[in-house]
């Protein structure tokens, strides 16, 4: 991203974010020649028209950084009207082209309000933890999406008191449910203990997000329990909670747990909802970790962990409204980053800060270059050695050796950092996104027989690579590579070289060898995805985005000596 500067201009270096998302996007997708610099000239043959784009540095990674974009006659070319002409190379629908315009405005309307209020801070709250930090650190968003900070739907209100980047805490809303509409799996009373309100003899308190508890009151299903007295509004109540990167999932250094709730309104590329098989899968989970599976892990890989999900809780619709899920879904999980726990999601970490001048991540690589004595460049190698020993190794292995698949992109991964600021532990996140191989199931039977059936999730090697393929290699080593490439901490080439290696030292794991060696890999296309309208959540795993092949960064790598 360029244009950033000490008395910043936030409505531009908004527009420059999402343009620089948005062409990114495009020429990874479409497969474009990108100049090492100068000018790009795209055609756009639906507009009958050109745009010409400043190519500062070509990434190997797809981390470009470009200046302005222009039509041939010298017009400034900004992020919306952009989008427009995109949109019109992909669909002739109206309605998906006006969709993926009016997120993109409304992504780059955020994006400026959250740089100025964040660049206008002059001291960081109490009780912001190490983690809490890097949730409320992703400023811009995902640095390869269209849409990153999109919110349809929400107030300018709403989006101060419940958005992470503005530094958001409320109290939780809740909800009397009769306990014969209320479904649940695990210890969920006493988990929330200390901050569920009392309730008559008879009905189950029930947390809820403030901005969920306003929407879901009208929704069919919803509706006839409060009608019929099977549902009451209690309100507000308790302390504040803190949304993470995700929104959805709240969180407080001093509770020992999070909550994860269903949100009707469409973030990135879905609208953040709990589905009965995923919370089932949650819980399943967890009893495979504690039937022996985690003792496993911590015995191959002590560093690392995967964040459990022991319990939920859900209102069931009413009987005739056609639904499964009410919208009224929450996920308990465990909460291991208490206020002395140096730890930070990755995507957070890795985030470029245009209100501070620098990403976390450049902040730990200067410190660590002052106290070692290195170059910026020796440390950035080390640093994703030690990334990839700690973090990503782990999950190859549980995949190798137990059929496995941990959907661990960048905001699904936490890393450990020790006093000095290098990885030496991770964390995995999230029940959407475990993968069992269906060919290779009896790996985890031995501790949990029928694994994956109520949680809907043994799948087919070839789809568990495909995704895994994306997720794990190119949003979040290439992701990696490309961070530190576009804030200039080091040269992309030799990390990828560097963590090419590592690859393959896993690689009699078809997964691990294709992203090492292949010609080519699989990679999701979240701008097609969204011109397409897709929702990942919904329909068979197989469909729920768009994919495409990309040239492997991994085969640009320099040896490493």
């Amino acid at each position: 991203m360029t244009g950033i500067a000490s008395a910043m201009d936030h409505s531009r270096v908004a527009d420059a974010a999402t343009i620089t998302g948005l062409l990114r996007c495009w020429l990874r997708e479409t497969a474009a020649e990108v100049p090492e610099s100068g000018v790009l000239r795209l055609p756009l043959p639906a507009a009958g028209t050109s745009v010409h784009v400043d190519v500062l540095r070509r990434s190997p990674t797809g981390h470009h950084q470009f200046g302005e974009v222009r039509f041939p006659g010298g017009g400034v070319v900004n992020a919306v009207t952009l989008a427009g002409l995109l949109s019109a190379e992909s669909t002739t629908d109206p309605d998906t082209a006006s969709d993926l315009v009016g997120r993109v405005a409304d992504s780059q309307y955020r994006t400026a309000r959250h740089l100025r209020e964040r660049r206008a801070e002059t001291d960081v709250p109490q009780g912001i933890t190490p983690f809490l930090a890097a949730e409320q650190a992703l400023l811009l968003g995902h640095p390869m999406h269209p849409t990153p900070k999109s919110r349809v739907g929400w107030t300018d209100a709403e989006a101060t008191a419940y958005s992470p980047e503005l530094r958001g805490a409320f109290q939780l809303h809740w909800f009397a449910a009769d306990r014969s509409v209320v479904s649940s799996q695990g210890e969920v009373a006493d988990l929330l203990s200390g901050y569920a309100p009392e309730v008559d003899a008879g009905a189950v308190a029930v947390p809820l997000h403030p901005w969920q508890a306003a929407e879901v009151r009208e929704r069919p299903g919803v509706r006839e329990l409060f009608d019929t007295g099977l549902l009451r509004d209690l309100g507000p109540s308790g302390v504040p909670w803190f949304p993470t990167a995700s929104i959805r999932t709240l969180y407080r250094p001093d509770a020992p747990v999070m909550l994860k709730f269903s949100l009707g309104m469409p973030i990135t590329n879905s609208k953040r909802e709990n589905l009965r098989k995923e919370l089932h899968r949650g819980v399943e989970i967890d009893r495979l970790l504690e039937s022996g599976l985690a003792a496993e892990i911590s015995a191959a890989h002590p560093g690392f962990s995967v964040v459990r999900d022991p319990a939920w809780l859900a209102v069931d619709p009413a009987a005739g409204s056609g639904r499964q899920e009410s919208g009224i879904e929450v996920v308990v999980r465990d909460n291991p980053f208490g206020v002395d726990e140096r730890a930070a999601c990755v995507a957070g970490l890795l985030a470029e800060r245009p209100d501070l001048g620098r990403s976390a991540l450049g902040e730990l690589i200067a410190g660590l270059v002052d106290r070692t004595g290195t170059t910026v460049a020796e440390v950035s190698e080390q640093w994703c050695a030690r990334y990839f020993d700690n973090v990503i190794a782990p999950v190859l292995w549980l995949y190798r050796a137990h059929g496995l698949g941990l959907e661990a992109h960048q905001q699904n991964t936490v890393v450990a950092l020790d006093a000095e600021g290098w990885p030496c532990g991770g964390w995995y996140r999230d029940n959407q996104g475990y993968y069992i191989s269906a060919t290779r199931v009896g790996e985890l039977e031995r501790f949990l027989p029928g694994v994956g059936e109520f949680g809907d999730n043994r799948v087919e090697d070839a789809v568990i690579d495909e995704r895994l393929g994306y997720y794990i290699g190119v949003n979040n080593l290439l992701g990696l590579v490309g961070a530190f490439g576009s804030q200039g901490l080091a040269d992309e080439r030799r990390l990828l070289g560097l963590l090419g290696e590592r690859l393959r030292e896993f690689s009699d794991l078809p997964l691990a060898k294709t992203l090492a060696d292949a010609t080519t890999l699989r990679c999701k296309a979240n701008l097609l995805t969204r011109i397409d309208g897709l929702d990942e959540l919904v329909g068979p795993l197989e469909t729920q985005s768009v994919y495409v092949d990309i040239d492997n960064p991994f085969a640009e790598g320099e040896t490493v000596a």
